[in-house]
């Protein structure tokens, strides 16, 4: 199975997640770029609030492979205690590679949303949305920082996974639901026919498009 985008996949992750729609207590909060035409599905499908979570990584600058810590573009912050340690890594360092990454989430997230505030998502079922998992890294660390927000639970959702990974976050968080869970995994982009790198402007009209059919939706119930 190949999904022919991420509009498509999208669809198919929401019809997995139906037991969610309708609910007050949802929201779908998508990892940007590639997660947000995945969430905006899964939001319209869910009559669900869509937000978008801008996660920058804070690699160490000898190795931007290592990641010493995130930080997302409201200002919560991650750090990898265990790596800072290890490398001996200075204060001095971290606060110049977090000045830069704190710089370029709040550029990105402004480019996305506008003013529009974040969405509030205390006391409520957050779904995580992104357009598939590779490695659990990135989806740890996106829960680290909503939980400094205290829903009541997250729900990953992606429309396809590695098995090893979905392991590992099963076990820190409520749920992992993923359309496709091959026995071989070859790179999430393998498993799309059309997998190009979604622009600034277009994860925006997304996230424009999703709070007015929102918004419509709403009016059309009073």
């Amino acid at each position: 199975m190949r999904f022919p985008d991420r509009i498509r996949a999208g669809q198919l992750l929401a019809e997995k997640l139906s037991s969610y729609r309708n609910r007050n207590d949802v929201a779908v909060v998508a990892l940007p770029p590639g997660g947000v035409p995945v969430g905006y599905e899964v939001a319209i499908a869910l009559n669900a609030r869509l937000d978008v979570l801008v996660i920058r990584n804070l690699g160490v600058p000898e190795n931007l492979a290592l990641v010493m810590g995130a930080v997302s573009a409201d200002g919560a912050l991650v750090l990898n205690s265990e790596v800072i340690r290890f490398l001996n890594i200075r204060d001095a360092t971290i606060d110049s590679v977090l000045a830069t990454e704190s710089a370029e989430s709040y550029r990105l997230n402004k480019a996305y949303r506008g003013d529009a505030p974040r969405l509030e998502i205390a006391d409520k079922v957050v779904i995580l949305v992104d357009d598939g998992i590779e490695t659990a890294s990135s989806m740890r660390t996106a829960m680290s920082v909503l939980r400094l927000r205290r829903p009541t639970q997250i729900v990953i959702a992606v429309p396809i996974a590695n098995a090893s990974a979905v392991h590992e976050l099963r076990a820190a968080t409520n749920d992992v639901v993923a359309c496709v869970i091959p026995d071989q995994f070859d790179g999430v982009g393998n498993w799309y026919e059309d997998f190009r790198q979604v622009p600034d402007e277009a994860v925006r009209d997304f996230y424009q498009r999703a709070r007015r059919d929102r918004d419509s939706q709403t009016k059309d119930r009073k």
